[in-house]
């Protein structure tokens, strides 16, 4: 884990310190973050993101909204905390770790209605510790389970962020990676650039370069030649939702890119926590979908590069239906071939809800 993506200094009232993902790589900078509408803003514009470190970020943000709660009000309290986690739900509309983090704090708080003001913050304040400690265990099981797909000589392409810089460790599709480097296995990554924002240029390439992972950088438009003459023996991606059929929202080109991994028979797994699993979604067809700005592609990093007044269209996601999906690597094992049936089955044994490590 090359650097510590975000985090909580103090205890009530604290500050939220986290890495500007912005300014990668050329910077490496830290914002102390006093209020929740600061980082409401940092999960909008991505300052903080990937499914797991915004959940952690809701959390965060939520207590930057309540700790200057004044007053003993048990009932005043209660609609603050539900204000505040109003407000961030608007922040971004298709990672659904941020909802479950909101959700779990307010199971908190609901639970703790009965205590005074203060007892009730110090336990949104283990709470939300808790959910940052659980995601650094999370990220190590995810790598042990995935590790097994990779052996010496292996060929792996992942596309878009889920490192240590979208959760509180060694991330999601890259902790196997992390974890067979560490066992001593040899391998190689192709990494695609991720228009419009090159998250994988910028993030995920220097992420496994920082870690002695070899690496070779590739844009989008690639993949299928490397799928094809590359040798590339597998597919790890992140997730940002996924539906109860076990269908996958990720970063806008993810779809494409498990189309191309069928077509050369290559498996395509999606790395996520049982927490990015939203079983109220029946199928991808549900999933919001995040439109952002229009300069995002007509200005890249601030340079004109399309004719001014083009009409854009700028999803951040798309879904990768589950019958192209080889497996979902999750902190309880491999979820081979998700579906409806296997997905239920799954959380039959392993609740999302309980709390705890894996």
């Amino acid at each position: 884990m090359p650097v510590a993506t975000i985090d909580w200094t103090g205890e009530l009232p604290g500050t939220a310190r986290l890495i500007d993902q912005t300014l990668l790589p050329g910077e490496t900078k830290f914002l102390e973050l006093a209020d929740v509408e600061s980082m409401w803003e940092a999960i909008r514009v991505l300052r903080v993101r990937g499914a797991p470190a915004i959940g952690i970020a809701a959390a965060f943000g939520l207590l930057l909204g309540i700790q200057r709660f004044a007053g003993s009000d048990r009932a005043a309290f209660a609609a603050e905390v539900k204000r505040v986690a109003d407000y961030l739900r608007t922040a971004r509309p298709t990672a659904v770790n941020l909802f479950w983090a909101l959700e779990r704090m307010e199971r908190r708080a609901a639970a703790d209605a009965a205590r005074s003001v203060t007892e009730q913050k110090a336990g949104l304040l283990a709470e939300a510790r808790a959910i940052h400690a659980e995601d650094r265990a999370i990220c190590r099981a995810i790598g042990r389970h995935g590790a097994v797909l990779i052996d010496d000589g292996s060929v792996l392409l992942t596309h878009c962020n889920a490192g240590g810089l979208a959760t509180a460790d060694y991330g999601t599709a890259l902790a196997p990676m992390f974890t067979a480097h560490e066992q001593g296995r040899r391998f190689k990554v192709f990494a695609d650039e991720t228009r419009p924002l090159l998250q994988g240029a910028r993030l995920t390439a220097w992420e496994l370069q920082q870690a002695g992972i070899d690496v070779t950088l590739i844009c989008d438009d690639m993949a299928a030649v490397a799928l094809r003459d590359r040798g590339v023996t597998c597919v790890i991606v992140g997730a940002d939702r996924i539906a109860a059929n076990g269908d996958t929202a990720n970063k806008i080109g993810t779809y494409g890119v498990a189309v191309l991994a069928r077509h050369h028979r290559v498996p395509f797994y999606v790395a996520a926590p049982t927490s990015t699993f939203d079983r109220r979604i029946a199928d991808g067809r549900a999933i919001p979908i995040e439109e952002r700005a229009a300069s995002e592609i007509t200005h890249g990093f601030g340079r004109a590069t399309a004719p001014a007044a083009i009409a854009t269209w700028n999803p951040a996601f798309d879904v990768t239906p589950h019958d192209l999906i080889a497996g979902i690597i999750t902190e309880h094992g491999i979820l081979e071939r998700p579906d409806t049936r296997r997905v239920a089955d799954f959380f039959a044994h392993h609740d999302p809800h309980r709390g705890g490590t894996p």
